[in-house]
């Protein structure tokens, strides 16, 4: 069962807007067995839409459109639909209320003639109310291809996929299993973690793939597989990975799809009854701000300050002064310090700190760009790591964020 996926909108096209209408349909279609093959984006223009369908008829039994659906002179989804289709647009009179009511209630500005066009919709089509919009999405069928056009305003296309189209969908098609399970890894590349499962990887039966998912000091090992029967799936790929955990044993942490590496974090402050405070320079507040984005993060965070400059470490840590000059900003001394002095200052049971140089000059310090130290301190224990993350300063932060939580993991455990 093979679907493609359309963006119509010119705003994606040069870079306006991100694309996650895309990412959250092929999640969803994932779900219930269908497989996303192709995902397009166009421009608003009659030819290219048209150009987009035609080309899909021999590849995907599902076509999903988004975009193009508003009351303005730019969007053209809808005409051009009925222009595939040989169809013409009518009045739709309930689709055509529930707009006048949208404006009664939420709209400040009165309703016009272009709002109430909204309501002219294909005559062919199966109409999809859009209960947060004017924008009605449609279902049409043409030689056994469904296609479907939803707005692109994204919390209105979610609504309309989880109450309309996947159920519409599930009862459609006659569609296989399709499983993933996403293991975490940290501290190694996808290169060293291949050689060390080379022999299992080798193992695996020509149903189940495996994908290498590398991010900034993580790797995700993505493990898929389709069958007919959900449950016996399930046996095989539990099976499957249970033989891969003892060559990850080290560096695994956890399941994607189960909870986020920052739930698992915060689970296990939880249970061992600790806290946690942050000192971060080169990272800018980026490790408290991936912590505290999860609910009941105030249970166990303490709290958090970003010594960004050279002073601030003096002024608010109280590091002192001729230490830095000594050593160093960006140095083991001066990180331990500051993980030390900010525990003390919250009174949290850890403390957690990053120095470094994400560049591009070297700043205060004469360390090498990419240089970051990472201390943690408890109430028995100090420790830190100097790490060089290249040249690049969005990835050097990436990695350093990435680092330092998964030193904090290990502590923890």
């Amino acid at each position: 069962m093979k679907a493609e996926l359309i963006t119509v909108g010119d705003e994606i096209l040069i870079g306006q807007i991100n694309n996650t209408n895309s990412v959250y349909l092929a999640k969803a279609l994932n779900r219930i067995g269908i497989e996303v093959t192709q995902i397009t984006s166009i421009s608003d223009k009659k030819k290219a839409i048209i150009s987009a369908l035609e080309d899909s008829y021999d590849r995907a039994q599902l076509v999903i459109l988004t975009g193009g659906l508003g009351p303005t002179k730019d969007d053209l989804t809808k005409h051009t639909l009925c222009t595939y289709f040989n169809d013409t647009l009518v009045e739709n009179k309930e689709i055509l209320s529930h707009i006048e009511e949208i404006f009664k209630k939420y709209v400040t500005t009165p309703i016009n003639n272009e709002n109430r066009k909204q309501a002219l919709l294909p005559s062919k089509a199966r109409i999809l109310k859009n209960r947060y919009g004017t924008a009605s999405g449609m279902w049409f069928e043409k030689k056994g291809q469904v296609i479907i056009s939803l707005p692109g305003v994204p919390f209105e296309m979610k609504a309309l996929v989880r109450d309309e189209v996947l159920p519409s969908l599930q009862n459609h098609f006659i569609r296989p299993f399709i499983l993933h399970k996403t293991l975490i890894t940290y501290g190694l590349g996808e290169s060293a973690i291949a050689e060390r499962i080379i022999d299992w990887e080798n193992s695996l039966p020509n149903d189940i793939k495996l994908a290498y998912l590398p991010s900034l000091g993580r790797v995700r090992l993505r493990i898929s597989g389709k069958g007919s029967n959900e449950f016996l799936l399930e046996k095989r790929m539990d099976l499957i990975i249970e033989k891969l955990l003892p060559f990850i044993k080290d560096i695994f942490v956890g399941f994607e799809d189960k909870n986020s590496f920052e739930e698992k974090i915060q689970a296990l402050f939880l249970s061992k009854k600790v806290s946690l405070a942050t000192a971060e320079s080169c990272t800018g507040g980026e490790i408290a701000a991936r912590l505290t984005k999860i609910p009941g993060a105030s249970q166990y965070f303490k709290g958090g300050v970003v010594t960004y400059h050279t002073q601030s470490k003096t002024n608010l840590l109280d590091v002192s002064q001729d230490l830095i000059n000594q050593d160093s900003v960006v140095s083991k001394s001066v990180a331990e310090a500051m993980a030390q002095k900010v525990r003390n200052k919250f009174s949290a049971s850890i403390g957690i700190a990053t120095t470094g140089n994400a560049g591009p000059s070297r700043g205060d310090s004469n360390a090498e760009v990419g240089s970051v130290w990472i201390a943690i301190a408890s109430e028995t224990n100090i420790f830190s790591e100097k790490f060089i993350f290249g040249k690049n300063r969005e990835r050097i932060i990436g990695k350093a964020v990435n680092k330092a939580l998964e030193m904090l993991f290990k502590h923890l455990i």
